[in-house]
C-alpha cells in the first residue's frame, strides 16, 4: 500500500511546487533540455575510453596521468552531487542547472585545446565538477514538475539517458577518432559538447521554470559543515580506488578508514543539525525502506554495470587489436537493448513496482553469463560478434533496473529534499563505479599479468566478478519485494 501511495500521489509532502502557470508542454520542454545536458555530461564518463590511446601518443601521458583524466572526472563529479542537490533543494534548481552546463561546456572547450597532460587532467577536473553540479538538478526538476502519479515516463527517459549514454560513449568516440583522426579526434571528443552545451543553456534559461518559495526557504541553511565533512569522507574513500593501480602497497587503504571515520562523524553532525535546521541530507529517509534499498541496489548495479565497458574496451583494444570505432560497435548491443526496455519500464513501473527490477537484474546476469559462455567459445577477431546476442540481452534488463529503480527509490522522497535525495542516490552509484572498476579492474590485471597475457582469460574473470555485483543487487531488491509483500499482507495493514 505504502508503495502504491506514493507513486499515485498520496504519498507525504509529495507534491510538485512549481509555478501553476506551468502548462504541460513547458514541462517536457524543461525536461528535454535537462535530459540532453545530462547525456552530455554522463556521456563523459565513458565516452574517453576508447580514445586513451590517442590522448596518450599525441600529449605524451604516463599511465598515472592518464589514469587522472578517466577517474578524475568521476572523483570530482562524485564530490558535488550532493551539495549541488542540497544548493538546488534550497536556492531553486534553474540558475544551478545553467551555471553547471555553462561551466561544463567551458571545461570541455578547454579539454579539447589541451596542450599539456596538466592541461588535459585540470580540464577534466574542472569537468567533473560541473557534471556533478547538473546531475541532481534533472531528478530534482522531475520531481518538481511532474506529480508523482506522471513521474513514470521522465523517470523512464531518464533511466534511458543514464543507460543509454554510458553504453553508447565508447561508439560516439570510435566515430569521432575515425573521422577526425586519432591525432585530432580525441580533442572532438570534447568539443562536441560546446554547441550542445550553448544549446542547452539558451533554452534552460527559455524554458525551465523559476521555482516559487517562501522566505523561509530562501534563508535555509546550506549546512557547511555537514557539506565540508561529507566532501571530506567522500574523497578520501574515492582517491585510494582512483589510484588503485598507481598506488602500491596496501597502505593507501588506510584512506578508506579515514574516510568512514569522517561519514561517522558526518552522521553525527547532521542528527545534531537537523533539531534545529535543514540538514545536507534527510537522514530520516534511510528510514524508508524504498529508498534504503534502492540506493544499495544502485550502488552495488553501476559497480558492475560501469565496469563491463572499462574492461571490455581494453579486451578489443589491446587483446583482439580493434580499433576505436570497432570496440564502440562491440558494445553497442548492449545500448541497444537498454534503449528498448528504459521506456518501458518508466510506464510499467507503477504496476509492477520493485518486481520489475529484479526481472531486469535476472536478464543483466543471464545476459552476461551468456557473454562468458560465447568468448569460451568463440576466440580472436569473431569475439565481437559472439557477444552480440548476450549484451543485447543483457542490456534489455539494464533498461529494467536502472529508471524503475530511481522511481521507486526516490517516490516516498518530499519534493524540497529531491536534489540532495536524488544526489545522494547518485553519489552512491559513483562511489559503486569506482569500487567496481578498481575491484572488477585489479581482478583483470591480475589475471593477465599471471597467465601470460591472456586477454581472453582475463576479460572473462573480471565479467564473473561483475556478475557478482549484479547478483548481490539482486539479492538487495528481493528483499524490497519481499518485504514489501509481508507489510501489504499483515493484518495490521488489511
Amino acid at each position: 500500500m505504502d508503495r502504491i501511495a506514493c507513486l499515485t500521489g498520496r504519498g507525504r509532502g509529495n507534491r510538485r511546487s512549481v509555478t501553476t502557470e506551468t502548462t504541460p508542454r513547458t514541462r517536457w520542454h524543461a525536461t528535454s533540455v535537462a535530459l540532453v545536458a545530462g547525456f552530455m555530461t554522463l556521456l563523459d564518463i565513458s565516452i574517453v575510453n576508447v580514445a586513451l590511446p590517442s590522448i596518450r601518443a599525441d600529449l605524451h601521458l604516463g599511465s598515472g596521468e592518464l589514469q587522472w583524466v578517466l577517474s578524475g572526472y568521476a572523483l570530482t563529479f562524485g564530490l558535488l552531487l550532493v551539495p549541488a542537490g542540497r544548493y538546488g533543494d534550497a536556492r531553486g534548481r534553474r540558475s544551478v542547472f545553467i551555471f553547471g552546463v555553462a561551466l561544463f561546456t567551458l571545461a570541455s572547450a578547454a579539454a579539447g585545446l589541451a596542450g599539456s597532460a596538466l592541461w588535459l587532467v585540470i580540464a577534466r577536473l574542472v569537468q567533473g565538477a560541473a557534471g556533478g553540479i547538473v546531475n541532481p538538478q534533472v531528478s530534482g526538476l522531475i520531481q518538481e514538475l511532474f506529480e508523482p502519479a506522471e513521474r513514470g515516463k521522465p523517470f523512464g527517459l531518464l533511466g534511458a539517458t543514464i543507460g543509454v549514454s554510458t553504453a553508447i560513449g565508447p561508439l560516439l568516440g570510435g566515430l569521432l577518432i575515425a573521422v577526425f583522426g586519432a591525432a585530432e579526434g580525441w580533442r572532438w571528443i570534447f568539443y562536441i559538447n560546446v554547441p550542445i552545451g550553448v544549446l542547452a543553456i539558451a533554452l534552460g534559461a527559455r524554458w525551465i521554470p523559476v521555482r516559487e518559495r517562501s522566505a523561509a526557504r530562501s534563508s535555509d541553511s546550506l549546512d557547511p559543515v555537514g557539506v565540508a565533512l561529507l566532501g571530506a569522507g567522500v574523497f578520501l574513500l574515492l582517491l585510494p580506488l582512483v589510484q588503485e593501480r598507481e598506488w602500491g602497497g596496501s597502505g593507501k587503504w588506510l584512506l578508506v578508514v579515514a574516510g568512514a571515520a569522517v561519514l561517522a562523524g558526518f552522521w553525527a553532525w547532521e542528527r545534531r543539525f537537523s533539531r534545529r535546521a535543514t540538514s545536507v541530507i534527510d537522514l530520516e529517509l534511510f528510514r524508508v525502506r524504498s529508498y534504503s534499498l534502492g540506493t544499495l541496489v544502485g550502488v552495488l548495479y553501476f559497480g558492475g554495470f560501469t565496469s563491463i565497458f572499462f574492461t571490455y574496451t581494453l579486451f578489443l583494444q589491446n587483446g583482439l587489436h580493434y580499433s576505436a570505432l570497432e570496440a564502440g560497435l562491440a558494445i553497442t548491443p548492449f545500448a541497444l537493448g537498454s534503449a528498448v526496455t528504459s521506456a518501458v519500464g518508466g510506464r510499467k513501473v507503477g504496476s509492477a513496482g520493485r518486481a520489475l527490477v529484479v526481472a531486469g537484474l535476472a536478464t543483466v546476469a543471464a545476459g552476461l553469463v551468456g557473454t562468458i559462455v560465447a568468448l569460451s567459445v568463440v576466440s580472436g577477431a569473431a569475439a565481437g560478434w559472439a557477444t552480440v546476442f548476450p549484451l543485447f540481452i543483457a542490456g534489455l534488463g539494464s533498461g529494467l533496473v536502472i529508471s524503475p529503480n530511481q522511481t521507486i527509490t526516490l517516490s516516498e522522497v518530499p519534493v524540497r529534499r529531491a536534489g540532495s535525495a536524488a544526489a545522494v542516490l547518485q553519489t552512491g552509484q559513483r562511489i559503486g563505479t569506482a569500487v567496481g572498476i578498481a575491484g572488477v579492474g585489479a581482478v583483470f590485471f591480475n589475471r593477465l599479468a599471471h597467465h601470460g597475457g591472456d586477454w581472453g582469460l582475463a576479460f572473462r574473470t573480471s565479467l564473473a566478478v561483475t556478475v557478482a555485483f549484479v547478483g548481490a543487487a539482486l539479492v538487495a531488491a528481493v528483499v524490497d519485494v519481499r518485504a514489501g509483500s509481508d507489510r501489504s499482507s499483515s493484518p495490521q495493514r488489511a
